[in-house]
Formats: C-alpha cells, sequence, structure tokens
C-alpha cells in the first residue's frame, strides 16, 4: 500500500464506521479485562454468551474470587481452554485485590504482570478502556497489515511497530477496531471478500477470482 493511499484508506474506514467499538459486552473495565482474557482462540459471540451469565452474579474481582474455580469453571466452560483461563483469572483477581486496589492499572508492565495478560490483551485495555493509541494486534489484524501491505511483517511485534508508524496520528485511536472489523467480515481468511470491500482501491491484493454471481 503506497504510503500516498493510507489516509484514505482510514478516512474511508472512518467514514463507514464512526465510532467503532469492540464487540466484546462490557459495562466496566474489570468486565472488560476479564472478556479480553477469556477471548484467546475463542470467538466474542461465544465469550459474550458465558460472560453475560457471569457478569450477571460475579462483575468485580471479589465476586470473582468468592466463586472459587469450580464456581468460575461453570460460568465459562463452554469457552475453548476454560481451564486455565478460570486460574489465570483468579489469580488476576487475587492480585488486582492486593496489588491494586481491586482496580485495573493503567499502565502495560502492570497489566503484563497479571496471569494471562499479553502484550495484546494489554493493549486492548489500554485502547478500548482507557483511550490510548496504541496496536492490538490480533490474527485479523496481522492478516489484513500483511495483505493489504498496510503494514507487512512476518512477526506480531513486527507488523504493530510498521503500524504505529505508518497509520496517521488522527486515525490511531480507532484504527485497532476497523481492522479487525475488516478482517472479521470482509477481509477473511481463506476467501476475502473484495467485492464488498470499500478500501480495495488501495489494497496491494490480487484476488484470484472474480466477483460471484
Amino acid at each position: 500500500m503506497k504510503s500516498s493511499d493510507i489516509a484514505s484508506f482510514f478516512a474511508t474506514l472512518q467514514a463507514a464506521n464512526p465510532q467503532p467499538v469492540t464487540e466484546l459486552e462490557y459495562t466496566s473495565v474489570f468486565e472488560l479485562l476479564v472478556a479480553v482474557l477469556l477471548s484467546a482462540q475463542a470467538t466474542d459471540v461465544g465469550v459474550n454468551k458465558a460472560t453475560r451469565r457471569l457478569f450477571a452474579v460475579a462483575n468485580s474481582p471479589q465476586k470473582i474470587l468468592a466463586l472459587g474455580l469450580e464456581g468460575l469453571e461453570g460460568y465459562i466452560k463452554t469457552i475453548g481452554l476454560y481451564r486455565s483461563k478460570a486460574r489465570h483469572l483468579l489469580q488476576t483477581c487475587q492480585i488486582l485485590m492486593e496489588r491494586h486496589g481491586g482496580q485495573v492499572p493503567r499502565t502495560r508492565e502492570a497489566l503484563q504482570a497479571l496471569p494471562g495478560v499479553g502484550r495484546k490483551t494489554a493493549n486492548v485495555i489500554l485502547n478500548s478502556a482507557f483511550g490510548e493509541a496504541v496496536m492490538a494486534v490480533d490474527t485479523h489484524i496481522f492478516r489484513v497489515s500483511n495483505r493489504t501491505g498496510l503494514a507487512p511483517g512476518k512477526t506480531v511485534e513486527a507488523v504493530e511497530a510498521r503500524l504505529m508508524k505508518r497509520v496517521p496520528p488522527e486515525y490511531l485511536v480507532n484504527a485497532h477496531h476497523w481492522l479487525i472489523l475488516l478482517g472479521r467480515y470482509v477481509c477473511q481468511a481463506r476467501t476475502p471478500r473484495c467485492w464488498q470491500c470499500a478500501v480495495s482501491r488501495y489494497c496491494d491484493y490480487q484476488p484470484t477470482t472474480s466477483q460471484p454471481r
């Protein structure tokens, strides 16, 4: 993707969705943290189904801890890797209570010190909850960045660094959401829906098949 096209690429995405948000359902920073922790190798739809039940009875570190391991597993067992996620979530809640007064910390270092929280999860919290201009590179963003030529790279770290340099500052806060939604619904892994893509004119990808009839 030409550098001169990047602003137009994001302006087009912004025009279609001026205020993008995560599809994970939450009403507090803590609920967002829980949802993102549970979302690894799971769909947002599946996570939302589980957290609707969970948050109705336990939506704070204290209440999650009160459930205990078996009780928590009962609410999230429909999500992949639920046993390890339950352990990490309980450990995280314990740390939040002991070190942060029950609040979700606002620094990357403190977030990544929580069990099960890696750089991507920390970036999601920093961006979605605290409005920081950071880029959480998931499988969708990695694919879109490479396929379109926006920010090609062989590793997640390389793609993140390239995005931070190439995305215009005025679009950076929302770019994470626009790219995820583009990858999830249009620039899909097996069959990119180029005929439905509003930004295909700026993309480096050359489809091998014509528009379906």
